[in-house]
């Protein structure tokens, strides 16, 4: 799943980016409102996070601006302050949750996983798709009740595909999806096909089903 974090004060920001991406997500990050209003114009995200004091901002006209896009994102604002009328408004703009300052980054984890649940998979904790179990919490992947092992990548490929099942998803998608702003620069879709391949090959040897469908010359379908 690809996250925004928009957060001014590097300390707080990098350690966000850091424990995050060792959850598995793609994050990516702004750090005034300029920035972050060029990201969500330009780029689709699971969640962002957003603090509310910005420089040149303020990060609940993010939240309007998302809204506006008519974004599917979720969205969990956060701000030193503690005052309700703060809470009330980014709740009635759109935002999906909010956290005061300080906070455990494990409980902001715990948000972000919750909203995605809500978003994705209609708040199940345990989600299915055929012989497929996959659990979001301990990030465990079960086929036919026998438990694989996956990279970081190859997991969030499997979430996106179960989350958009029968879709047709384009390599472009996937690419911004597994990579982030850094996908521009990898010159080629090469390392979809690696990341595809590995998950199918793990898949049929736990004796599952082949979902990953070619749609040529756009992308894939699953399911």
């Amino acid at each position: 799943m690809k996250l925004l974090i928009i957060e001014d004060e590097p300390v707080l920001r990098d350690s966000i980016l850091e424990y995050l991406e060792r959850q598995g997500y793609i994050c990516e990050s702004a750090n005034d409102f300029k920035q972050a209003l060029e990201k969500v114009r330009e780029f689709d995200y699971d969640c962002i996070v957003a603090d509310i004091t910005l420089p040149l901002g303020n990060g609940l006209d993010i939240v309007k601006e998302l809204k506006s896009l008519e974004s599917h994102a979720g969205i969990i604002i956060i701000s030193a302050k503690d005052a309700l009328e703060d809470k009330l408004k980014g709740l009635e703009l759109g935002a999906d949750d909010y956290l005061t300052k300080p906070f455990h980054l494990s409980e902001l984890n715990a948000r972000i996983n919750a909203i995605l649940r809500r978003k994705n998979f209609d708040g199940n904790t345990i989600i299915r798709f055929n012989e497929i179990t996959v659990i979001p919490a301990s990030q465990t992947v079960l086929v036919n009740n026998n438990s694989i092992s996956l990279t970081g990548k190859e997991y969030q490929l499997l979430l996106y595909f179960i989350a958009n099942q029968r879709r047709v998803v384009t390599k472009s998608a996937l690419a911004s999806h597994l990579w982030g702003d850094e996908y521009d620069s990898a010159g080629s879709y090469d390392f979809i096909y690696t990341h595809i391949k590995n998950l199918r090959k793990k898949m049929l040897e736990a004796n599952g089903e082949d979902y990953i469908n070619t749609v040529y010359g756009t992308g894939y379908r699953f399911g």
